[in-house]
């Protein structure tokens, strides 16, 4: 399986992006693990929740992305990509998965039998343990095999996961200093009880003009919204009716290589029933992207640790001081970071991960 993995990866260096990574890596996976259709997306690393780009392939009707992952999200209970994140293999079938009764699943009966789908191959994207993409690969009653995914074919994209995962969190690395416009403030969106969006302000607008184009929905506000957004409210009814202790909070990164963090709660009514939920699209701060910068870097907890205590001015000794370990130590830690960052100063180490120039300014209140 490792000569496998290694064929179908080879090259995927030369990548641009995240959505040039999963175009790729699916023409050529195509022909080892023949498919009808597929959905790739990338996760947000710490909460599992889909984020751009999201590529969609053979698949008519688009918007049924967003009932996709309302099953997904508030139904399913056949291997959701939730418990395929924690599994030993991080792939599976579903046809395997509920004993040639694929009745059994929420998703496939309320959408994926319609579209004559008769098998689905999932995978979880990972490295390190953290989720940074899903896939579904879905195969129709005439397809090959008998239409269903063998269980070598489930072991072939298992063994793409962490070589894939890996390529993908080289992409959250800052871009280089550039010029930014001034970013609008905190964006909201009101969806009702039955998921609907109601309201939305101006800042919302602007940030949703500055995300990649993706599958989305329209909306009664005249803007269409990503599935993200869909995604991440659902999240938070999830939470509502204790479906899921996660967070309903995810990043993306706009047009302009910027991060943004959007954040949902379910809101309750002064006599403690369900109401709307509130969701906000801010720029994202340098502490909400702390995880994403020192994963992308594969900084361990005790580099990121001192790298922070560098940020805040320490000196070797105070930072020794502070973690109860040797100045040798805190040297030969700082040594790693240098080379894996590709600085030769605290100064630039400081610039490379958490200068202001590397995420959007608020714009200034009236």
């Amino acid at each position: 399986m490792g000569g496998r993995s290694a064929d179908l990866t080879a090259g995927l260096d030369r990548a641009s992006g995240a959505e040039d990574l999963f175009r790729r890596t699916s023409a050529r996976l195509r022909r080892m693990v023949p498919f009808d259709a597929a959905v790739w997306t990338a996760t947000d690393p710490e909460t599992g929740l889909v984020t751009a780009p999201m590529l969609v392939e053979g698949l008519g009707g688009r918007e049924r992305c967003a009932d996709y992952w309302e099953s997904e999200i508030l139904e399913e209970n056949v291997v959701p990509f939730r418990d395929l994140a924690r599994a030993a293999v991080p792939a599976a079938g579903l046809r395997a998965a509920t004993g040639d009764v694929p009745g059994r699943s929420a998703r496939f009966r309320r959408l994926l039998e319609d579209q004559g789908v008769h098998d689905e191959l999932r995978a979880v994207l990972r490295a390190a343990g953290r989720p940074w993409a899903v896939v579904s690969l879905f195969r129709s009653a005439g397809g090959p095999g008998g239409g269903s995914f063998a269980p070598d074919e489930v072991d072939a994209v298992a063994a793409l996961s962490g070589p894939l995962a890996a390529r993908l969190r080289r992409f959250a690395r800052p871009s280089g200093p550039e010029p930014l416009p001034d970013a609008p403030g905190p964006g909201l969106v009101l969806f009702d009880l039955s998921g609907e969006a109601t309201s939305i302000n101006a800042e919302a607008r602007e940030h949703l003009a500055r995300v990649p184009d993706g599958p989305s929905v329209p909306s009664a506000l005249g803007v269409r919204l990503p599935i993200w957004v869909i995604g991440t409210a659902l999240q938070a009814t999830a939470i509502a009716r204790g479906r899921d202790r996660g967070g309903a909070r995810v990043r993306v990164r706009t047009v302009e290589g910027r991060w943004l963090v959007c954040h949902a709660s379910a809101l309750t009514g002064a006599d403690g029933r369900p109401g709307p939920v509130a969701l906000v699209i801010e720029p994202a701060a340098a502490s909400d992207l702390v995880v994403i910068v020192a994963e992308a870097y594969e900084l361990t907890p005790r580099e990121l640790e001192i790298t922070g205590q560098v940020a805040r001015g320490l000196s070797t000794g105070e930072i020794a001081e502070r973690l109860f370990i040797s100045p040798h130590t805190v040297r030969d830690h700082l040594k790693t970071v240098f080379e894996k960052t590709g600085v030769s100063s605290r100064g630039e180490l400081v610039a490379r991960l958490f200068a202001e120039h590397y995420w959007p300014r608020a714009r200034p209140a009236p």
